[in-house]
């Protein structure tokens, strides 16, 4: 079996090594990252929803507009 982490100098304790591994293990790595997905809008209800009403002048003809 290798290892892959070796202590060249020093005492560490196994707090020290676990605290140092758990570090290593979640650092970034130079993997790619999955692509995001931009969300569709097309599907999306909140779309068929009506703006909000702004009340002014010729507010009740917009009111009819999608």
């Amino acid at each position: 079996m290798s290892t892959h982490l070796r202590i060249v100098r020093g005492d560490a304790t196994p707090e020290e090594i676990a605290a140092l591994v758990a570090v290593l293990a979640t650092r970034e790595t130079d993997r790619p990252r999955p692509a995001v997905r931009k969300t569709e809008t097309w599907r999306n209800p909140a779309r068929s929803m009506r703006k909000p009403l702004a009340p002014g002048k010729a507010a009740w003809r917009i009111s009819a507009l999608p």
